[in-house]
């Protein structure tokens, strides 16, 4: 049996409810071009279809604050229902993407599905304090049925292989850079660095330099500086790991790990299968029962954006 999905968007410079719905369902390519995030259509027009669609779930329904948009994004991802009201689609659903990335509504979206027991993939970053974080969890009726992550968390170019792991030696440093703002795109670093590091390894000291940037750049005309922020963390195993997001800077999304023996970079390009990946890992946790997102794992990831804010 086939989950039906609903979608919940959009939030400024965030085409998420195009691109997973797209995943899921197959696309329009004349409806898509129009999306207004060219970079979707490019990769998209890149794979295989009907071959690379996620089989076992379809969004049947989309919701944003603008019906016109609502109806294009239905129109571009083959999505058979517009709702007026994003409450509406409780008894329409099985599980909801909650495909906005702006922190502070995530609580108002997710609350009435939460309530009712729904599966629900919040997008990155869930929250930006681990107050924030608490109220989403006091929700959730039984363990599970939240889902979050970066996809970059998935993937495969930002994974340490066996053998890149006995070519490094034992992990001395490792520096992380992405553009854009802290709040929204640092967690797209700090999840695959999580995953680098020795199970269990905790935080010893973390130093951020973000409100001294702020400090800088108190009188730029450019707001966009004031988002960069960077956060030094020591951890237990002698672990260093150095994250920045350079605001309007230029870098792609880069992780530098320096062993003992040997130093690599991991650079980040294929947003499909990442976003793929992670949809995948949401669907797959509904429907073996398990937990696809643990909270401990994402209690740490909002404790590290919560320093570097």
């Amino acid at each position: 049996m086939s989950l039906r999905l609903g979608v919940i968007g959009l939030s400024e410079g965030n085409g998420h409810p195009y691109s997973w719905s797209a995943i899921f369902n197959g696309y329009d390519a004349d409806a898509m071009e129009d999306c207004g995030y060219p970079v979707i259509p490019r990769y998209l027009e890149q794979q295989s279809w009907p071959e690379c669609r996620l089989e076992g779930a379809e969004v049947v329904a989309v919701w944003t604050q603008d019906i016109a948009q609502s109806r294009h994004i239905a129109k571009a991802a083959h999505i058979k229902e517009v709702v007026s009201n994003y409450s509406d689609m409780l008894g329409k659903v099985d599980a909801v993407l909650l495909a906005r990335d702006d922190a502070e509504n995530h609580l108002k979206y997710a609350e009435p599905f939460l309530r009712a027991g729904l599966p629900i993939y919040i997008d990155k970053p869930i929250a930006l304090s681990l107050a924030a974080l608490d109220k989403l969890y006091d929700l959730q009726q039984y363990e599970g049925q939240i889902f979050t992550c970066s996809a970059l968390r998935y993937s495969q170019e930002l994974i340490l292989s066996e053998a890149d792991k006995q070519r490094l030696g034992q992990i001395k440093q490792i520096t992380a850079f992405t553009p854009k703002s802290w709040q929204k795109y640092a967690v797209h670093i700090i999840e695959p660095v999580l995953n680098m590091l020795p199970e269990g390894d905790t935080a010893i000291e973390m130093v951020s330099l973000a409100h001294s940037n702020k400090a800088d750049n108190i009188n730029s005309s450019n707001e966009t500086l004031d988002e960069a922020g960077s956060l030094l963390v020591r951890w237990q195993s002698g672990i260093q790991t150095n994250f920045f997001a350079v605001g309007v800077g230029k870098t792609p999304i880069t992780i530098r790990v320096l062993g003992s023996s040997d130093l690599q970079d991991l650079t980040f390009t294929d947003s499909f299968s990442a976003f793929r990946a992670a949809l995948q890992a949401f669907v797959k946790g509904i429907n073996n029962k398990q937990v696809a997102s643990s909270r401990s794992f994402n209690e740490r990831v909002v404790a590290l954006l919560e320093k570097g804010v």
